[in-house]
């Protein structure tokens, strides 16, 4: 049995024998020599684009079916059933099942909170959802093996329920912009203004189907920038080099890599072939594992909407939390990392 789920990992999320295609491909077919850097920076290239890309397009249809079942609607009265950590957990919880689009953020904001659930309930959702998502966490899993991705799971929930109880805690709800928490149905904006209201099986699946080509049509040039960047660094940039910047020993390191990748603009799925070919020269995966959850949780579009609706400092509140629990978890996956790669 051990063996035959080794096999499955290998061939479906690994995609070993699309590995084996490239490689003959660039060897035999192209004539490139196996043994030089061009042939290590084209195949690595080629394998993760073509991998990436088969791999999202299934992992979206099945995780935009499972979303339909809980519209915006549907998770504010969730939401509303809980309170105190066990709502913040729930949070985290179904901001991994719900991944709406940034688009949605401050309608999901505005909604959440003119419904009266707690401001810090729905920051523990809103760090969750694009940090935590089903379609990341197996692509994780055919990079990393399943151990890390299941640990990076664990610590990103762990980041969404702290950062939201801590907010609570603090009783931030006066720096939220006094237009959110005023009904008023003359500026009212919907929570649904990215999610489908769907019920039949056949418009489940439409619906899947169609996220499928939106969310592609929106993040093909950032996989491809990402891959671009990551067959350069596999192939091109001297180990010595990144292990000076980046070493485990170098205490800054993942320090670095968080605050570089706060301002960083990329989908998650960009930045995963990038940290694929920075732990392969030998980068610490707690210090990739940073720069992943800095590209995703404080992207700067995101932080500038997020702006729109909270006051400064619970902005600034917001952002120290999220980076603190980041670098945390990066020296914590440095420290042991022997034991998940």
């Amino acid at each position: 049995m051990k063996d035959v789920l080794l096999w499955l990992n290998d061939q479906l999320l690994k995609m070993q024998w699309l590995q084996e295609v490239v490689n003959w491909f660039f060897s035999d077919v192209i004539g490139l020599n196996p043994d030089s850097l061009l042939y290590d920076a084209a195949t690595f290239f080629l394998y993760d684009v073509v991998k990436i890309f088969i791999l999202l397009s299934v992992l979206i249809f099945f995780a935009s079916y499972l979303q339909s079942f809980f519209s915006p609607e549907r998770t504010q009265k969730i939401l509303g059933k809980f309170k105190g950590i066990w709502a913040n957990t729930i949070g985290a919880l179904l901001g991994t099942i719900t991944p709406f689009c940034s688009c949605s953020s401050i309608p999901i904001f505005i909604g959440f909170t003119r419904a009266g659930l707690p401001i810090g309930v729905t920051f523990s959702f809103l760090i969750s959802s694009p940090l935590v998502d089903l379609a990341s966490v197996v692509l994780l899993a055919g990079i990393f093996g399943w151990r890390v991705a299941l640990i990076y799971v664990a610590t990103g929930l762990l980041i969404a329920i702290l950062g939201g109880s801590l907010i609570s805690l603090f009783k931030m709800e006066k720096y939220v912009e006094e237009f959110v928490t005023v009904k008023n149905n003359d500026t009212d904006v919907s929570v649904a203004t990215c999610a489908n209201s769907v019920t039949t099986r056949k418009e489940r699946t439409n619906y899947a189907a169609s996220q499928v080509k939106t969310i592609i049509t929106k993040v093909w040039p950032y996989i491809i920038i990402g891959v671009a960047i990551g067959a350069f660094i596999h192939g091109y940039v001297p180990q010595d080099f990144l292990e000076n910047i980046l070493a485990r020993d170098n205490f800054f390191s993942v320090l670095i890599a968080t605050l570089v990748g706060v301002p960083f603009y990329a989908d998650i799925f960009g930045t995963l072939p990038i940290a694929e070919a920075l732990v392969l020269k030998g980068v610490g995966i707690g210090t990739v594992l940073a720069f992943m959850m800095a590209v995703t949780a404080l992207s700067l579009p995101s932080l500038i909407m997020l702006r729109k609706v909270v006051k400064l400092k619970l902005l600034i509140f917001f952002v120290g939390i999220v980076v603190t629990g980041i670098v945390v978890m990066g020296y914590l996956f440095n420290l042991m990392g022997h034991l998940f790669i």
